[in-house]
């Protein structure tokens, strides 16, 4: 019996969201084709210049304006973000600071804490019954 080794694909939205760029901001041969495996570690290993761009200037899917502006994407949502931002538009953001980021930047503060308490108390827990 032979081991057939089967190349793995996805979709080009699954290849987008791994590589962390806007799908529709993509060239039109990456969002009308399948990405395999090996393709998508070489646009991670050796990104090419669409690629740097759209990472660097967007336009951002929500994930990544989220994170850069260090909210949830519920907290986005809540702040009346719903489409993607470039990285223009977040900087502006940032030096406006309207009072609903301020607030999701101060709930996402706590949020962190409270993440950072309980994994404390799970490992002296697991300290002491371990």
């Amino acid at each position: 019996m032979t081991s057939h080794q089967n190349t793995q694909t996805m979709k080009p939205a699954t290849a987008a969201k791994k590589l962390g760029v806007y799908l529709e901001a993509t060239p039109a041969e990456f969002r009308e084709g399948v990405v395999s495996r090996a393709e998508l570690n070489s646009l991670q290993a050796d990104p090419p210049q669409w690629l740097q761009e759209l990472r660097r200037n967007g336009p951002h899917p929500r994930p990544v304006v989220a994170s850069r502006l260090g909210v949830s994407i519920a907290g986005l949502a809540r702040g009346g973000i719903t489409e993607p931002l470039t990285t223009e538009q977040i900087d502006a953001l940032r030096e406006e600071r309207p009072e609903w980021l301020e607030r999701e930047q101060a709930t996402q503060a706590e949020v962190r804490k409270e993440a950072e308490r309980i994994k404390q108390r799970n490992a002296e827990r697991a300290k002491r019954d371990g």
